[in-house]
């Protein structure tokens, strides 16, 4: 484990509402210095009945996690937060929620700073071919019904990577060492929840096929020869696309297509 010390200045709400042209999202906000997890968090209070567009965030997560599971490393100077979401949609159209995410995410990225954000399936942000965001939906459901969603992001924002365990360090960045400076993390939020209430509207309207276009103009890895770990299963082919409810299409090497609903990818090989 990484045991450095850094002591970071606090978000400031009041600068992250000055100027938010936000509806939904961020109304409102509760902001902590640390917690287990944003999302649990939020969680709890969703099931308790809180509003659409509620943020919870903090400055550091003692138990953040990513998919299946995961560790995932939440230092002073980062941003973590989750937003409450309960669209009138069935429960089988949550995981396209990861992809709207995602394109919001890079959206904000690439708006704010001189950087190429680019997105790899199914919920991480790449800057230089390194993860600098991870994307955690959880969605609670009753039957087809889905009675809400917790968006859960994670940007590596005001930190070294050296602050990461060793582990982590290789394939991951930060938006400080990709710029070489620190960012106002206000901004970056005020900024962020906008492209996402952007996004989270156009979905909601029925709008999916145009975020999937970004989304896809956004994937640094569509045409790769890649591996997909998918459950106790190894596929090796080329990602060719996403298909209307976002599942992994992989052209095998025989020529047949194999759909892939949920995995991870390892790029083997750049386009040929």
């Amino acid at each position: 484990m990484c045991t450095a010390f850094r002591k970071t200045q606090s978000i400031q709400l009041s600068k992250v509402k000055d100027g938010l042209r936000t509806k939904i999202l961020g109304h409102p906000f509760l902001y902590f210095r640390e917690l287990t997890s944003t999302n649990d968090l939020a969680k709890e209070l969703a099931m308790r009945g809180a509003r659409e567009g509620t943020v919870v965030v903090a400055e550091t997560q003692t138990s953040g996690r990513g998919r299946l599971k995961r560790k995932w490393i939440s230092p002073e100077g980062g941003l973590w937060l989750s937003i409450i979401l309960r669209p009138r949609i069935q429960s089988k159209h949550a995981p396209k929620l990861t992809l709207m995410a995602s394109v919001a995410v890079a959206k904000t990225i690439s708006r704010l700073f001189p950087l190429k954000a680019e997105i790899k399936w199914p919920n991480d942000i790449l800057i230089n071919y390194k993860k600098v965001c991870g994307i955690l939906t959880e969605a609670k459901t009753t039957g087809e019904a889905l009675e809400f969603v917790i968006l859960g992001m994670g940007i590596n924002a005001n930190f070294s990577v050296n602050f990461l365990p060793a582990s982590f360090r290789g394939s991951s960045t930060t938006l400080q060492d990709e710029l070489k400076n620190e960012i106002q993390r206000e901004s970056l939020l005020r900024t962020l929840l906008e492209e996402t209430e952007y996004y989270y509207e156009m979905f909601t309207k029925r709008k999916f096929d145009t975020i999937l276009a970004e989304w896809r103009n956004s994937s640094s890895f569509l045409g790769s020869y890649v591996e997909v770990v998918s459950y106790d299963e190894k596929i090796l082919g080329w990602a060719v696309d996403i298909d209307e409810e976002g599942a992994l299409m992989v052209k095998l090497k025989d020529q047949t297509m194999c759909r892939v609903a949920s995995g991870d990818v390892t790029v083997m090989r750049m386009k040929e």
